[in-house]
């Protein structure tokens, strides 16, 4: 999955693989030093890392994601995403 997606040089890019009543797949490929503001979402959500490293904040906590690792970032909590180095996701968003 990770080869549906390609890294931008200074830029976040996303690709839909799934949007269903039920939740949603998507794909995202950071480059090193871009983010995602906090926000929140009225949704749980899964974060899978693909490639490199991330920063993901939830709440107060912060975490250091890896290749092969994943959070749960749960509905209407403030989070946010910054890449450490360039890396790519699966965002999971359960709707039901």
């Amino acid at each position: 999955m990770a080869d549906l997606v390609d890294y931008q040089e200074g830029s976040v890019v996303s690709r839909t693989v799934l949007d269903k009543k039920a939740g949603s797949i998507t794909l995202f490929a950071f480059d090193q030093g871009e983010g995602l503001n906090e926000h929140t979402a009225p949704y749980d959500a899964l974060v899978y890392m693909m490639d490199g490293t991330a920063e993901v904040r939830i709440e107060e906590k912060q975490f250091l994601l890896k290749k092969g690792e994943f959070v749960v970032m749960p509905a209407n909590k403030p989070h946010a995403v910054r890449a450490v180095e360039r890396f790519k996701m699966i965002l999971i968003m359960v709707h039901a």
